[in-house]
């Protein structure tokens, strides 16, 4: 707790020093001139309410920074590259995966330290992200207006939606969300012919952690799961007990957890050799997927936390691999 306060302090330290030292560079511009400005950006920006407060932001921003991946690839789908994104702890970073629509995009780092003097350096004009605390909020409102949501996962829909009318982008929004609404359907379709009675679990493995978990239908993949018409294992569903719960740790002794008709792995960087200590106990040739040859391995930086290119990368999994036999 007291390295956290120390860390939050210095990051404060950073930004002060940082802001001052550009405003430093304006002072020799007349009060005429800074006052002009200052009336002309006040003209061209508007009131934007969200979770913490509220933020006055420009009509049409051109140097966001995304504080999470989820809000960058938000951003990306509505045509608005932003200049840098904060990557995840833990997952793989869904950059690679979205190729030239990511490229160029700066890192600033991980969650768990961003690299606010670059932060400054960019010279953003929004910042903007998902379920950033009153701490963070104050520092970065320092560097540039910042908006911040609530992600729920399986309400990922509405977060899109939230961003787009934030950044004047609804119409957009709207109709990218149709589209993944009748791919949804295709599938719901196949599944209705050729998987009734079959059910899905997904499980995701850390690097350097001993146990396993499956994600619930609160989850941001297995909300998917559930819409596309596949059902999770009852004995999941049982111990789910609120929406407050997108996964379920599970060890190696209980892998019944995870037995389903079909397995998808979910692996994060590194997470090779738990996977294979999970495959080389007696109980893995039980579950119903080993047997049936069933269990596909996906990348973390797109089926744990996501929106709507995540989504329609998960599709896309589902197409490829609900169609084997």
């Amino acid at each position: 707790m007291i390295r956290k306060w120390f860390y939050h302090i210095k990051l404060f330290l950073i930004i002060t020093l940082a802001v001052i030292f550009l405003k430093g560079c304006y002072t020799f511009s007349s009060q005429e001139t800074y006052s002009s400005k200052v009336k002309s950006l006040t003209s061209e920006c508007r009131i934007i309410k969200h979770e913490l407060g509220e933020s006055c932001i420009p009509l049409q921003p051109q140097r966001i920074i995304a504080l999470d991946e989820t809000s960058m690839e938000a951003l990306l789908a509505l045509d608005l590259k932003p200049v840098a994104a904060i990557q995840p702890n833990i997952a793989g970073s869904i950059i690679p995966k979205l190729g030239k629509k990511a490229e160029g995009v700066v890192s600033l780092g991980k969650d768990s330290q961003p690299n606010i003097e670059k932060m400054v350096q960019l010279n953003p004009d929004l910042i903007l992200g998902f379920s950033i605390s009153a701490e963070q909020y104050k520092l970065f409102s320092q560097i540039a207006p910042t908006v911040t949501f609530d992600y729920i996962q399986f309400g990922w829909k509405d977060a899109f939606s939230r961003i787009a009318e934030t950044t004047g982008k609804s119409e957009q929004a709207k109709k990218l969300l149709d589209e993944y609404q009748q791919r949804v359907e295709k599938i719901r379709i196949f599944v209705n012919h050729n998987l009734k009675g079959k059910t899905v679990s997904i499980s995701r493995f850390y690097a350097g952690n001993q146990f396993t978990e499956f994600r619930t239908k609160y989850s941001f993949p297995g909300s998917l799961i559930t819409e596309v018409g596949i059902p999770l294992p009852e004995i999941q569903n049982q111990l789910t007990t609120n929406e407050n719960q997108p996964l379920v740790s599970v060890s190696l002794e209980r892998l019944d957890l995870i037995n389903a008709d079909i397995l998808f792995i979910v692996l994060d960087p590194g997470a090779e050799p738990t996977f294979q200590k999970y495959q080389n106990s007696p109980l893995w040739q039980n579950l119903k997927a080993v047997q049936n040859q069933r269990i596909y391995t996906v990348n973390s930086s797109y089926w744990i936390f996501g929106n709507i290119l995540s989504a329609n990368a998960i599709l896309d999994d589902l197409f490829k691999y609900l169609d084997k036999n």
